[in-house]
């Protein structure tokens, strides 16, 4: 990954003790940002239910689509991180490039498919992400304008797009709830049901490659970079908040909708413990709930991202003590393909069925467990186990020509 690192850099000439310090606290900062973004998908699934309310419900509450918003955020830059981060690869090392994420693009598809397939709980995200890095892949050679404008773009219309899809499917005979057509499978499912239909969750792709894009060794960018994600975070959930409360008879059409579970309609602007979207009112479109798929939700998950992402760069590169602190997480980051599927495999092998909803312990064990496996591996292996086999998986790419 170290090849993938800021060769153009407008900043003064540095040292090359300098220079290596830099290009390694970059990509450390987005393994910190991963290793968070598994122990909130963690608490999400095996954490105790928010709905029961108290610091622990709303501690347990931010987690909730929000890291897996995250994780499809750090995708986009996955993307461009093989395909070349500020300059796009071209000639054989582009067409082996594209050719590798196409793979893991497949893989990820089949093991999803797999995992989903054994029964497990847990809605399983990975063949979601398949589809996505094959939907991004076209736009691999965009800079970071036009990546941004993309990014932002999708997310003003493709949830618009969803919700007159979803209300085309609401079936009377069921007492008006949204209902997906049952002869609607495979990639189709994947592109507009489920919890993380792909017409929604490109927008966090996208602009994760745009920030790919940026040197994001610099402290100008990186202070604009955690401003715009700020920005993003008030406009989705203040616009949320103000909307929800302006808008005559908004409140009141949420806690009528299907689709409530009798929680408080007045969260619906940053919390699904209410409910969700039932897609048979206007004022769906006005929640920015973590999964309520609309174009408020998008930019404020988005605006959390990013400043996440920025808060892990800037405390790696500036911090030494934090550094050796995280370096647990950092490892869990590193793997986070085997730290997701062992969750999913955990799940699945302890019989848990109520997601969320397990004591706090379930949770603090998941976390001891993957951290403790992760930072010994990682002692001796620079990726992990199902990296590894995934690296392996790519390798006919290298044959192209």
């Amino acid at each position: 990954m170290t090849q993938n690192a800021d060769r153009t850099s407008l900043a003064p000439p540095a040292t090359a003790s300098e220079t290596v310090r830099s290009s390694a606290g970059r990509l450390i900062g987005v393994d910190l940002a991963r290793g968070l973004a598994v122990f909130g998908m963690y608490a999400a699934h095996v954490g105790p239910d928010p709905a029961q309310g108290g610091v622990t419900g709303h501690l347990m509450e931010l987690t909730h689509g929000r890291a897996s918003a995250l994780f499809a955020f750090l995708a986009g830059f996955s993307i461009m991180l093989i395909t070349g981060r500020r300059t796009p690869k071209t000639g054989r090392a582009g067409r082996q490039a594209v050719a590798k994420v196409v793979i893991r693009a497949l893989v990820l598809l089949v093991l999803g498919t797999a995992l989903t397939m054994s029964g497990t709980p847990v809605e399983v995200i990975l063949a979601y992400y398949g589809l996505y890095f094959l939907l991004v892949l076209p736009l691999h050679r965009l800079a970071t304008r036009p990546l941004a404008i993309t990014a932002m773009a999708s997310a003003l219309v493709l949830p618009q797009i969803l919700y007159i899809g979803q209300y085309a499917f609401i079936d009377a005979e069921v007492g008006g709830i949204w209902t997906w057509p049952t002869n609607a499978d495979g990639l189709l499912s994947l592109l507009f049901a489920g919890s993380y239909p792909a017409l929604t969750w490109l927008p966090f792709v996208i602009a994760g490659m745009a920030v790919a894009r940026l040197d994001l060794a610099a402290t100008a960018v990186r202070v604009r970079l955690a401003l715009a994600g700020v920005g993003l975070a008030v406009l989705g959930y203040g616009g949320s908040f103000l909307a929800l409360h302006l808008v005559p008879g908004a409140l009141t059409a949420l806690g009528q909708s299907d689709w409530s579970n009798g929680g408080s309609t007045a969260s619906a602007w940053w919390s699904d413990t209410w409910g969700y979207p039932s897609g048979n009112t206007t004022a769906d479109l006005l929640v920015a709930s973590p999964h309520s798929e609309t174009t408020l939700s998008i930019l404020a998950n988005t605006g959390v991202a990013i400043a996440i992402l920025t808060g892990c760069l800037a405390a790696v590169d500036a911090f030494p003590r934090f550094h050796r602190l995280a370096r647990p997480v950092i490892a869990v980051g590193s793997m986070s393909l085997t730290a997701y599927v062992f969750h999913v495999v955990g799940i699945r092998a302890l019989g848990i069925e109520e997601l969320p909803g397990s004591p706090l312990h379930v949770l603090l064990g998941f976390i001891v467990a993957v951290t403790v496996l992760a930072t010994f591996w990682s002692r001796r292996f620079r990726r992990g186990p199902l990296e590894w086999l995934l690296g392996k998986a790519t390798e006919p790419a290298e044959l192209i020509r």
